[in-house]
């Protein structure tokens, strides 16, 4: 039996005599451990280099870290803001002008004589109103207008800044710090698909953006006449100025499993036929996640009593969910109910237009926020509105009205389904042209994006998504428009 201190048969070190030994017990642990402590280190310091990069642009901001309420977080924490189009520079995102543009199909070329292109939806004279602030002017002429002082104060509150140039075919990127679950990333798709959609008549434009929920920019704090900062998120209230744009679960929400739109509706309306709305269940119902710093939702809880309330409401565990393959959150099977009630969580909720969807009738609870479509709500046409003081009474008076009169309850119901028909993608693609059209006309400087921006192409948002991401994007993908977008609302 050997040991440390015997002769080696091959190599190894010579001690006295010419005798082969392996170096002590004691020397081999101590280099193990000193190479061991090495590799720790250089991870610790990795990681919180990493960790100060993602940090560097929000360390001003009110929204540094992912909601207090994300079950998904990132592999290894939140990803530095670099990393996410590191595939960027390997793809060859074509010049501008030099992109194919793809032909449209020949019925495109021109309306048919005598034939009026398409209204857009009413709420899209949202838009005007969103940008108001950015086109008053004082007696002499100045004020007004987005300049590049007012877009560098947005820096501030923004999660990324995004530039289209080249006649609308080149996106560039500015991420400053890294957005909750796949927002950056679906959000940045989606500017994409509206140049695939629209090649060549999409703005150019500087604008920023935050992807987190709640709006930053305050009325109260830009009230002296000069234009607030300019700021698109997702949502807004009448108490600020953010701009509303769609928001990333139009292209699908992977996290949750929710598919892109265009497929997520068709399948919600099939799931809807499957009961008519007199032999739903005539109770109101909510299921979601109350877990996310809402104190309407957690006051909801206490209305669970279909005896008492009229009323159903369950908690969505999306950790449990997701270890189980997503079979009892599907959308498609949540439209059995006669009355479906929207609570909001954090700020907005994406499950609005899933609710709406349904033709169940809709039952609001005063919401707060607002996105680009809910200005199209209207309180006893497309849903029954509730209080929150007394909510569980309100809950119980709407049920009752309801099946006291099923007839318009259900045509409240059909309406609020048909609003959501209308949101077609075209829509919302046509939503955002307009938007980013009439943004850009109240910019006073030539876009060029900055030195540190990365340029985005479809191949390269494909290159960082997982497999599963890639699939949504994928089948979220648009084709050039057939028809002229629609006819923005006169003023």
């Amino acid at each position: 039996m050997g040991s440390y201190g015997a002769p080696a048969a091959e190599g190894g070190g010579r001690g006295r005599g010419g005798a082969r030994y392996y170096p002590p017990l004691s020397a081999l642990v101590v280099s193990a451990i000193a190479a061991f402590s090495a590799v720790i280190v250089l991870a610790v310091l990795h990681s919180v280099y990493d960790g100060a990069v993602s940090r560097t642009r929000t360390l001003l901001g009110h929204n540094l870290e992912p909601t207090p309420w994300h079950l998904f977080p990132h592999a290894k924490g939140r990803p530095p803001p670099r990393a996410a189009l590191r595939c960027a520079p390997s793809f060859a995102c074509l010049p501008p002008l030099s992109q194919p543009r793809p032909q449209p199909p020949p019925a495109a070329a021109a309306p048919p004589a005598g034939r009026k292109r398409r209204q857009c939806p009413a709420y899209f004279a949202a838009i005007r109103r969103d940008l108001a602030p950015w086109r008053q002017r004082d007696a002499g002429g100045g004020g007004g207008g987005v300049t590049r002082a007012l877009l560098e104060a947005a820096r501030r509150r923004a999660s990324m800044r995004v530039t289209i140039t080249g006649g609308g075919r080149r996106l560039h990127v500015d991420l400053y710090y890294a957005c909750v679950q796949s927002r950056a990333l679906f959000t940045g798709w989606s500017l994409l698909q509206l140049m695939r959609r629209y090649p060549g008549r999409v703005p150019d434009v500087d604008l920023m953006f935050d992807c987190m929920d709640r709006p930053a920019i305050n009325r109260t704090e830009h009230a002296g006449g000069d234009p607030p900062p300019p700021l698109f998120r997702y949502c807004t209230t009448r108490d600020h100025f953010d701009i509303p744009f769609p928001d990333w679960s139009f292209w699908g929400w992977p996290e949750t499993n929710i598919e892109p739109w265009n497929v997520e509706f068709k399948s919600i309306k099939v799931g809807a036929k499957a009961t008519r709305w007199v032999d739903r269940v005539p109770t109101a119902y909510w299921k979601g996640n109350p877990d996310v710093a809402s104190p309407l939702r957690v006051a909801l809880l206490g209305c669970n009593d279909t005896n008492l309330w009229h009323a159903e409401i369950m908690r969505q565990n999306w950790t449990d969910e997701a270890k189980a393959g997503y079979q009892h959150s599907k959308l498609s099977t949540q439209c059995t109910h006669r009355y479906k009630i929207y609570a909001e969580g954090f700020a907005w909720s994406v499950s609005l237009k899933y609710i709406l969807s349904c033709g169940s009738t809709a039952l609001l609870i005063e919401p707060e926020y607002e996105d680009f479509f809910s200005r199209g709500l209207e309180p006893r046409v497309n849903h029954l509105p509730v209080s929150r003081q007394g909510m569980c009474e309100s809950i119980r008076d709407a049920v009752e009205w309801g099946n006291g009169n099923p007839a318009e309850a259900e045509r409240v119901g059909r309406r609020g389904q048909r609003l959501m028909q209308d949101l077609r993608m075209s829509a919302v693609y046509d939503y955002m042209l307009h938007l980013l059209t009439e943004y850009a006309a109240l910019m006073d400087f030539r876009p060029a994006p900055p030195p540190e921006a990365q340029e985005a192409c479809e191949g390269s948002v494909l290159c960082i998504a997982d497999d599963k991401q890639r699939r949504f994007l994928e089948a979220s993908r648009a084709e050039p428009a057939v028809d002229e977008p629609c006819v923005m609302p006169p003023e």
